[in-house]
């Protein structure tokens, strides 16, 4: 796949709500438009979970990258949504993300594992009350 390149998406239902998974270069601009269509899907169906894998590839954002999709995401009604974002390939500063977002009031997680991710999804404990 070259860079410059579009990513691609696909939706699934899921037990705890709805799957994700995102192909493609991890660019900021590939990132910011795969969650502004995640927000959009999530505002039709609003399912009470997402279970996002991430298979973006390519440098990792930085932190002032993720604190700006971040912010860029107050307000579209994911704050409502619990977030379980799995980066199969490895972390690559992703934990940034989970770091600006809980401070905003996301409900969100980072994993490694979907397996790990799908039990918290579903079972993991609450950072606030629904």
């Amino acid at each position: 796949m070259k860079q410059d390149e579009v990513f691609s998406i696909a939706s699934t239902p899921h037990r705890a709500g709805l799957r994700v998974e995102v192909r493609g270069p991890g660019t900021y601009q590939n990132t910011l438009a795969y969650w502004r269509s995640i927000a959009a899907v999530l505002g039709e169906r609003r399912p009470p979970g997402l279970l996002l894998i991430d298979k973006t590839s390519g440098p990792p954002l930085s932190a002032a990258e993720w604190r700006s999709l971040v912010d860029l995401m107050r307000g579209t009604g994911m704050e409502q949504v619990r977030i379980a974002h799995v980066k199969p390939f490895g972390l690559q500063r992703v934990e940034y993300c989970e770091l600006y977002a809980r401070e905003l009031g996301f409900d969100a997680r980072v994993f490694t594992d979907e397996n790990q991710a799908d039990l918290w999804l579903r079972y993991g404990e609450r950072t606030r009350s629904a």
